[in-house]
């Protein structure tokens, strides 16, 4: 089995995704495009990952990669192989099937909770009623087509959707490890801002690791049903 990902900045890597893959067996291969653009043939791929990053992606003419980006998802989507967006991924899922990317109201950043949002559709992923999860973002998301929604926040109505069988899109991050989390916060601080839904740096990083397996056993459960979504 053979697993790629999508990578936007140094700082913001697979986390406990990786781990994951590794005890599965897969055979992992990336694009980083703050190195190369360089892409797989999509049919050779068993399982997607387009990870978060700091920009928009309306940003084509700063990061004119991004349109061959959205391209390449969408002939992933086409081919219904599955995929995983998170925080820019899904956005870039989303745009790439024709929804529209725009700031949200208000930044979400640090430990704060999602609802599980009620569907008729039960073979779709479900959600814990509630979570408390990792987030850092500004934007936010119109749903694509047809797709269903998962997840919300008390500020951000789109945090989790998906199309199809083989396609979750999360707003939020359930890969973050402390390792990470203190990655990004080195090289973002600038937006901590403290508001209602910003954190500080001291709060954010003091998450006990109850609150990171948390995460991870959630994370685990999206990857086996994409993973089944293949079979």
């Amino acid at each position: 089995m053979r697993a790629h990902y999508f990578q936007h900045v140094p700082f913001e890597g697979l986390g406990s995704i990786d781990s994951w893959l590794e005890a599965k067996g897969y055979q992992l291969t990336h694009t980083r495009f703050f190195e190369s653009t360089n892409l797989p043939n999509p049919r050779a791929i068993d399982l997607f990952v387009v990870l978060g990053g700091p920009m928009s992606v309306n940003d084509e003419d700063t990061f004119p990669w991004l349109v061959v980006e959205k391209q390449f998802i969408r002939e992933v989507i086409e081919a219904r192989i599955p995929i995983l967006g998170i925080c820019l991924g899904a956005q870039l899922i989303a745009n790439a099937m024709g929804a529209r990317v725009f700031p949200n109201p208000v930044k979400e950043i640090g430990w704060l909770p999602i609802y599980a949002t009620a569907t008729n559709d039960h073979s779709v992923f479900t959600f814990p009623a509630s979570e408390t999860v990792f987030h850092w973002h500004g934007e936010t998301f119109d749903l694509p087509p047809d797709a269903i929604r998962l997840a919300r926040s008390a500020v951000c109505e789109n945090q989790a959707f998906q199309l199809g069988k083989s396609v979750i899109g999360l707003q939020f991050h359930l890969e973050t490890t402390p390792e990470s989390a203190r990655e990004i916060v080195s090289h973002c601080r600038d937006e901590l801002i403290p508001s209602q839904y910003v954190q500080s740096e001291e709060e954010i990083l003091s998450a006990g690791l109850d609150r990171y397996r948390s995460i991870h056993y959630l994370m685990e459960r999206i990857l086996v049903y994409l993973e089944r979504s293949n079979s």
